[in-house]
């Protein structure tokens, strides 16, 4: 059965919620176990080769969720509003529909008291939210960790209360310490989502590219790598050219041939 907003909601202290990136059907069909597969704007970065998410646009989050939506998972789908296309109420929430329209389940946005609004008014209308506060890349000027200062960590607090009041049904806290981590899950109802933000979360996601040791343009201290499948990638396709350089592929168990008296009638034929 599949997973709903409500089932996520549930989750908090209870048990982890696991949460990993998905951008296309066949990855996502192997990430199955997960709690909730996050359609992120990291797509552009990792599968379209750009240098941020802020080139990702409304169009790349569409055919991404697409894509996610055709593997049939049970896990909760949740997509990222790309840069600009929240600025405004009434394009957020046509943006929002056109991603549920496209196969999610839920939206994800980024900001905090600034886009309280704007969140209300996209959960009014059936919409659910996921906020999402500390790093946010669509408009940092550099990666770093947030919430050091004290005073940025009230103000970090604050957001989290206001984005819960706001109707989000969970919260992604990316590069946060984990002081302040700790903090807000324990003074907020709905979920947090870490990423980089210790493990006082009520889950954890990660972008499975890094999870697997695939993409390298980028390393996270945060990213665990599970695999190191790049070097294996590499060793693979190294294997295969060398076989076709060599002849050695294809060999017989990969040829298709016609039957005998087949191939001695084409063969009378063509004399």
């Amino acid at each position: 059965m599949s997973k709903t907003v409500n089932d996520i909601m549930q989750m908090k202290s209870k048990e982890k919620i696991t949460v990993l990136t998905g951008y296309d059907s066949t990855m996502t069909t192997l990430c199955d176990k997960a709690d909730v597969i996050l359609v992120g704007d990291s797509a552009g970065m990792v599968m379209l080769g750009y240098d941020s998410t802020k080139d990702v646009t409304m169009d790349d989050m569409v055919r991404f969720t697409t894509a996610v939506k055709n593997a049939k998972t049970d896990s909760l789908i949740v997509t990222d509003l790309p840069i600009n296309s929240y600025e405004n109420e009434d394009s957020a929430i046509t943006n929002s529909k056109r991603l549920i329209l496209a196969g999610a389940h839920a939206v994800k946005l980024e900001g905090g008291k600034e886009v309280a609004d704007i969140i209300r008014v996209v959960k009014d209308s059936g919409i659910p939210v996921m906020g999402h506060l500390g790093l946010l890349p669509q408009t940092a000027e550099k990666y770093s960790v947030q919430a050091k200062k004290s005073e940025d960590a009230v103000r970090l607090i604050e957001d989290a209360k206001i984005l819960e009041q706001s109707g989000v049904f969970s919260i992604v806290l990316e590069m946060v310490t984990s002081d302040v981590t700790k903090i807000i899950t324990k003074n907020i109802t709905v979920p947090t989502i870490g990423i980089g933000s210790g493990k006082d979360c009520d889950g954890q996601v990660l972008v499975i590219h890094d999870m697997l040791g695939m993409f390298e343009k980028i390393k996270p201290k945060f990213a665990k790598r599970y695999l190191n499948l790049s070097e294996e990638i590499r060793n693979a396709v190294g294997s295969y050219v060398k076989d076709v350089k060599d002849e050695q592929f294809p060999g017989e168990e990969h040829t298709f041939s016609m039957e005998k008296d087949e191939l001695e009638k084409l063969e009378k034929e063509n004399v």
